[in-house]
């Protein structure tokens, strides 16, 4: 991946990426009402309930629900790629369905407001479903014979207990993070413990980040990013509906419909997979040697080589021309910039800020307009 193929994404994307990595991942919505009462936690007890629930157990219970995406990210108008578009996550309300019985039993269930598309894994068998094109898919997952074993690094169950686990998650987020558990809170009828992570720094974009985790089986239930002077969530994911019980076997078994059109695909983990590896691995080390980043914590500003040439590229290579329409959208609500540094375009969301330098420089953070262009002054 070269620093055009990166480029390419769009700057929503980079948004996204910047708020996956601020909220890590875990189902989440629902408005908090209620007042449940649970016993009271520390953020680092808290955290090793959660490990401890999830090792005991081998992975989460089983479980089905309904899961509830909104973004309201304050970006321009962005095209209609359909349901199943990644960027149709950037905006607006989205649900999906799931069933969980084990690590091997899975489906999720993507309605939309006349088509349906189902993943199922069962076992050895999967199928992916498609209502809009009548077609199902069976997957297999090819294993090759000498796969190379890879190293972890996380540390093994005997290295740390999970109370030393959640000190050292803890501790680097209270070097820049205010940390506060909320004990009385209620998600999807059930009571649940608010982990809540505040900015120290007064230029980060973001307000606070509430982290909501079942109080029976510590499961997350609800993340929540709030932009700073938003009531409202600028981004949520999570559950409307959930119920801890096994769900019944006909959920994970499926039979194409009569008429529909039948395919089979092989997803890769061959004798290549080493080699593909390596690779994949090679070009993650270049585009992060090409990568500087600015600041710490919240504040840090990510600082990419760019050229007007990478816009180009990824308007030609825009898939159905909408990465094409995202760019046109996005540069049309940019605002040129100047200051000692030089001049650029400046991009805002609510939770996101990116300058495109004249200077062949693109700067992504979750900061003020204000830090980004300090930022751009740090050569």
């Amino acid at each position: 991946m070269r620093r055009g193929t990166f480029v390419r994404w769009g700057v929503p994307i980079a948004a996204a990426a910047v708020i996956g990595a601020a909220i890590g991942a875990g189902p989440v919505i629902a408005a908090v009402s209620g007042d449940p009462v649970l016993p009271e936690r520390s953020a680092e007890q808290l955290l090793a309930d959660a490990v401890a629930a999830t090792n005991k157990g081998g992975g989460p219970p089983p479980m089905s629900g309904t899961v509830q995406q909104t973004a309201s990210l304050g970006l321009p108008a962005l095209p209609s790629g359909g349901a199943s578009s990644p960027l149709s996550l950037l905006s607006g309300s989205h649900e999906v369905k799931v069933w969980y019985g084990a690590a091997d039993k899975l489906r999720v269930a993507m309605p939309t407001q006349l088509n349906e598309t189902n993943l199922i894994v069962n076992g050895g068998q999967a199928w992916y479903w498609d209502s809009a094109t009548n077609t199902a898919t069976k997957l297999t997952i090819k294993h090759g014979e000498s796969g190379p074993e890879q190293a972890t690094p996380l540390p093994q169950e005997t290295d740390l207990t999970p109370q030393q686990l959640a000190g050292r998650l803890l501790a680097r987020a209270d070097e820049h993070t205010a940390v506060r558990v909320i004990n009385t809170a209620e998600v999807a009828g059930r009571a649940v413990y608010q982990l809540v992570l505040a900015p120290k720094a007064d230029n980060s974009l973001v307000q606070e980040i509430r982290i909501a985790l079942d109080g029976e089986t510590y499961v997350p239930l609800q993340v929540q990013v709030y932009a700073k002077g938003s009531a409202e969530p600028a981004y949520q994911v999570g559950f409307t509906q959930v119920t801890f019980t096994p769900p019944a076997a006909e959920n994970f078994t499926f039979t194409p419909p009569a008429g529909a059109k039948v395919e089979e695909k092989t997803l890769g983990l061959d004798e290549g997979f080493g080699k593909h590896a390596e690779e994949r691995a090679e070009h993650a080390r270049d585009v992060a040697g090409e990568v500087k980043a600015v600041g710490e914590g919240w504040t840090t500003v990510a600082v990419v080589p760019f050229s007007p040439s990478d816009l180009t590229g990824a308007q030609q290579q825009g898939e159905g021309g909408e990465q094409s329409a995202v760019i046109d959208n996005v540069l049309k609500s940019a605002t040129p910039v100047s200051g000692t540094w030089g001049s650029g375009r400046l991009i805002r969301t609510k939770l996101v800020t990116a300058l495109l330098t004249d200077d062949g420089r693109l700067l992504v953070g979750a900061v003020t307009p204000e830090e980004i262009t300090k930022a751009a002054g740090i050569k």
